[in-house]
């Protein structure tokens, strides 16, 4: 596959017991997996662990080594169980240390705001040789490590987060889509789907039934990075549910 066609992955560990309990309904998944797509990134894998050190060294040591880039959400701030910093840390190896940039950028910040407590120097820590990644928000910076990027839970200050690195990371082709709805149970047309995208080597087609209107039907959703392949995928779904007699719905229903 060419270097242009090459697919960079990225994997996303949510942290915080809060997530886990339901007690916070946990909305940067999606604006984490929309902006890679943007960035011609693929969120390959999600993992939700708790506010527990060993789960977060395994779950980053896991992930980091068969993903391009690794996300982490949640973690950062300033109380006692805030503890990402120091999981990436031992995951790495490294000491933790406090940032001078980051003191500085928040003493400027907290400087009418009640000043730079023990508690909030805390968002100051970093891996040691960790980069920042400006916050525009609170003025605490998500953290850069290697190929692992440390950003807060809320969701607001992640999508600035992720704004500041707009453009910095290296992508491949973006990850294209067409869907194609029909009234029609997909065991009906498993077949169809199944040699379909076997017919079509860089396209993957799923399959997304629903219940409306009293019927059975479902979208189906091609993907691909070449637009050539999906379209020629695309025409092709489309001609198999004519000849079944199943009336396919371009763009979907």
């Amino acid at each position: 596959m060419a270097e242009s066609l090459r697919i960079y992955t990225a994997a996303l560990v949510v942290i915080g017991d809060e997530i886990l309990s339901g007690r916070t309904h946990d909305k940067n998944i999606a604006q984490v997996a929309a902006w890679l797509g943007v960035q011609g990134i693929r969120l390959a894998e999600v993992r939700v662990v708790p506010d527990v050190t060993a789960a977060i060294v395994e779950a980053v040591n896991t992930l980091r080594l068969r993903n391009d880039y690794l996300f982490t959400t949640g973690g950062i701030g300033p109380t006692h169980d805030d503890i990402t910093v120091d999981a990436i840390a031992e995951a790495f190896g490294v000491e933790v240390v406090v940032h001078p940039q980051a003191r500085a950028i928040l003493q400027e910040y907290y400087a009418t705001r009640g000043g730079l407590t023990e508690a909030r120097l805390r968002m100051a820590r970093v891996p040691e040789g960790a980069d920042l990644i400006p916050n525009r928000y609170t003025g605490a910076p998500g953290i850069r490590f290697d190929n692992v990027f440390l950003m807060a839970g809320v969701p607001q200050i992640t999508a600035g987060m992720l704004d500041a690195l707009s453009g910095t990371l290296p992508g491949g082709a973006p990850l294209l889509s067409e869907t194609v709805g029909c009234w029609v149970p997909e065991s009906e047309v498993a077949d169809l789907l199944r040699e379909t995208e076997k017919a079509h080597a860089t396209c993957q087609i799923g399959s997304y039934p629903f219940w409306r209107e009293g019927r059975t039907g479902a979208n189906f959703v091609i993907r691909s990075v070449d637009a050539e392949d999906l379209a020629a995928c695309t025409r092709a779904l489309i001609r198999g549910l004519q000849a079944m007699d199943r009336p396919p719905y371009p763009g979907g229903i």
